[in-house]
This record gives C-alpha cells, sequence and structure tokens, in this order.
C-alpha cells in the first residue's frame, strides 16, 4: 500500500464577507517535493473575477493526472519493448456531463497521444497495443468512473 498526501490551503481576502459567495477561489496545492500550484475553480463552475482563469482548476487537474499516468505506463513499456522516444505530446480533453445519477461529473475523457520516436518505431498495431496496456496499467484511470479512450494521432512515415 502507498500514501500519497496534498496540503490544499485557501484563506478568505481581507474584506469578503464570504456568505454572499463573492470571494475568491484562488488557493495553493502543496506537495511533498516542494511544489506549489495555484488552484482554483474552474470558470466554467464560478464565474470570474471569484475563480482565476489562469490557475489549475481540480477537473484540469483530473485530466492531466489521467494522460499523465498513461503515458508514464507507455513510456516504460515502450522502452521494454526497445523503442526509443523522443517527444510524447497528448492534447488530452476531459467533459463534464450529468452522469446516469443526473449529478455533474467528468464522463469522459480523451486521450490523443502523439509520440515520435528516435530508430524504429513500432507499427499501428503494436502502439496501440502499448497504449492498451498502458491504460489497463494506469492507476488514475483503474480509479475513475469516468470513460477514458485513447485515440492515437495518424503518424506519418519518414521516407
Amino acid at each position: 500500500m502507498s500514501e500519497f498526501d496534498a496540503t490544499i490551503e485557501w484563506r478568505r481576502p481581507e474584506g469578503a464577507a464570504f456568505v454572499d459567495g463573492r470571494y475568491s477561489r484562488a488557493h495553493v496545492w502543496r506537495f511533498d517535493g516542494g511544489a506549489a500550484i495555484a488552484a482554483s475553480s474552474s470558470p466554467h463552475s464560478v464565474p470570474l473575477p471569484f475563480s482565476v482563469a489562469e490557475n489549475v482548476d481540480p477537473e484540469e487537474a483530473l485530466v492531466a493526472a489521467l494522460s499523465s499516468c498513461h503515458m508514464l505506463f507507455f513510456l516504460s513499456l515502450a522502452a521494454k519493448r526497445g523503442f526509443v522516444v523522443d517527444r510524447y505530446r497528448d492534447a488530452a480533453r476531459g467533459t463534464m456531463a450529468r452522469n446516469a445519477q443526473g449529478r455533474m461529473a467528468m464522463t469522459k475523457v480523451i486521450l490523443t497521444p502523439h509520440v515520435e520516436y528516435a530508430g524504429s518505431s513500432p507499427d499501428r498495431a503494436t502502439e496501440e497495443l502499448l497504449h492498451h496496456h498502458a491504460h489497463e496499467l494506469c492507476y488514475i484511470a483503474n480509479s475513475v468512473t469516468a470513460e477514458v479512450e485513447t485515440r492515437l494521432a495518424h503518424r506519418e512515415r519518414a521516407a
């Protein structure tokens, strides 16, 4: 068993009445390695100026966590198969909608990884298999109820 810690800190802005709902949702996420991330509610949930559009919101963080976890397992699997990855980029997108119980939830996350290799690269079927295995191993994907789909970008072969 492993445990993971995060400290979330919010402070009521001086002069904010709070009970009227007109307060900043800006806060900080702190992690054990020393990283501090400026966070906020999403402007989709709480309108500006009470949200901070530049800060990471929990919904974005969930999408990023899914993408990051998938990538880390993919890199490990590719290395074990002898494929040298030079670059991995994923423009992941999460969709919030009503779930079967009628509650707002992250109902779908689409990963669209684009991988560049040095030397030999896997054929399409092998790359799809590597992504499939990465998805099965990803702790975060195994923890959420949202559908997680991987859509490989079209890859052109060098001549």
